[in-house]
């Protein structure tokens, strides 16, 4: 049975240099309607790429059976939501299902600039407020195997009713129209082989020749080693030999 691919098979390659602020890190943003497994990938892929920090969001809504404030979502209430909306603390934020979700700024940031790469795991609304300003991020969205799958899983997950199902139903046709905003379509069929498709396309965008550092490259590959330290030798005699002429 074929793997998916683990930490040590994505490298950060030469595009990474050494990590650091030697390049700033890509903000890779994954969509998906409710239900379609985008947490469960996530935190799949959050674990088995180096180098990748994944965001976690705050949102007002309650948490579910066996979810955990500052791991799936930092759970607040909405008194709080509203004073970091007022603050600007949020990269966007957005109304959905009757709660507020966002996405906190200074962290993501800071890692990037680090030169971390950045999971980022938000809705439709979200990730089309964000791509106004990072249109260099990789922008990926999960589809369901069908919309009957799709119900059965809603259905099956047993924390909404019947009514909400409906609507979430109704949303994921809305959402999907916004496909052609993203950069890859992956097809959660099989749970194992959306993650290497996933993990393929991270370490793909990685070797882009756009996120090469180039300082890198050039000192590497381009400029003559050779020629500079016989350039520094020659230096260095007409020196030695100009100061011997004066004594």
């Amino acid at each position: 049975m074929t793997t998916a691919m683990t930490t040590s098979s994505l490298p950060s390659g030469p595009a990474q240099g050494h990590h650091s602020s030697e390049r700033r890190g890509i903000l890779f943003i994954i969509s998906a309607p409710s239900g379609t497994g985008k947490t469960t990938l996530c935190k799949q892929i959050a674990a088995s790429v180096s180098g990748l920090w994944h965001s976690v969001s705050y949102t007002t809504r309650k948490p579910r059976l066996g979810e955990e404030s500052g791991r799936e979502y930092f759970f607040i209430e909405e008194k709080a939501f509203q004073d970091m909306v007022a603050r600007n603390e949020f990269m966007e934020y957005a109304h959905v299902y009757g709660n507020w979700y966002g996405t906190p700024r200074k962290a993501l940031m800071d890692k990037m600039e680090q030169g971390i790469d950045v999971l980022l795991e938000i809705d439709v609304q979200g990730a089309l407020q964000i791509k106004k300003k990072f249109e260099d991020a990789v922008y990926i969205f999960i589809l369901p195997p069908s919309m009957d799958t799709l119900r059965t899983r809603l259905q099956c997950r047993a924390s909404d009713s019947q009514e909400e199902i409906l609507r979430r139903l109704q949303k994921v046709k809305e959402e999907v129209w916004s496909f052609r905003e993203y950069y890859y379509i992956v097809r959660n069929d099989d749970l194992a082989q959306s993650l290497r498709e996933l993990q393929s396309i991270f370490l793909a965008e990685r070797l882009k020749t756009k996120r090469l550092d180039m300082n890198w490259l050039e000192q590497n590959f381009i400029l003559d080693k050779d020629t500079k330290q016989t350039d520094r030798e020659t230096s260095t005699t007409k020196t030695a030999g100009s100061a011997g002429h004066h004594d």
